[in-house]
């Protein structure tokens, strides 16, 4: 798993992209970016397939700020990235999210 930051000198704006390698995606049909950014709403940030068999997603963010995420496989697991910045409670049983601080 990876997530790269690129900050534009122009805009407080990060670009991020996120990648869920397929070791962990698996037999995956699709993967959903799901976070604060996007209301958690699994609908709004499908991600791409590669042919590796991994799934990549780049979106902006405001620089400055930090926002939790998860990813949602196939609209039934979750899943979280090793490449996260943190991990925090979600609220949910022992369940955490993570975290990007940009």
């Amino acid at each position: 798993m990876s997530i790269e930051k690129k900050y534009l000198k122009s805009k407080a704006i990060c670009k991020v992209t996120f990648r869920l390698p397929k070791e962990t995606a698996g037999q995956a049909e699709k993967v959903s970016l799901v976070g604060e950014f996007n209301n958690w709403d699994g609908a709004q940030e499908l991600m791409q397939a590669l042919k590796d068999g991994s799934f990549k997603t780049t979106i902006d963010l405001e620089a400055g700020k930090e926002y939790q995420f998860r990813y949602l496989v196939d609209d039934k697991f979750w899943t979280n990235d090793e490449a996260a910045d943190k991990y925090v409670p979600s609220g949910i049983g022992a369940e955490q999210n993570c975290v990007v601080v940009l």
